[in-house]
């Protein structure tokens, strides 16, 4: 399995946001969305604050496929949709981490957030 450069994962764990291409479900055309990136040092993650209701993650799970363009890197994406609430939750907390409070993970009783049902591992497309 590739990975990521080291330079695509230092973008990602600097930079505040990154532009996404995905595209159409039925027309095949890019579009394109301004999103946040988070990194475990290896792997890379997206999510849609809205859940699934946007355009964009939809389009992720349609067609597996996008592009990230991050510190002047432009990365073509396989996605894997993370499903495993523990796996979501890590997630999360990078995003809390990283972009503050409001961006990670719930409190304990609360329940999930939109963002936990369209949570993405982008993964290097040549891999």
């Amino acid at each position: 399995m590739n990975e990521f450069s080291q330079g695509v994962i230092e973008a990602a764990n600097n930079d505040r946001e990154a532009t996404f291409t995905t595209y159409g479900r039925k027309t095949g055309k890019p579009s394109n969305v301004t999103i946040f990136v988070v990194t475990d040092g290896k792997r890379l993650f997206i999510l849609s604050g809205q859940g699934m209701v946007r355009q964009w993650p939809q389009n992720l799970v349609a067609r597996g496929e996008g592009a990230l363009h991050l510190g002047g890197n432009d990365v073509k994406v396989k996605a894997k949709q993370v499903t495993d609430p523990t796996q979501t939750r890590m997630v999360a907390e990078l995003y809390g981490s990283k972009y503050g409070p409001r961006f990670g993970p719930p409190n304990p009783g609360e329940p999930p957030r939109l963002s936990e049902l369209a949570t993405f591992e982008l993964i290097p497309a040549d891999s």
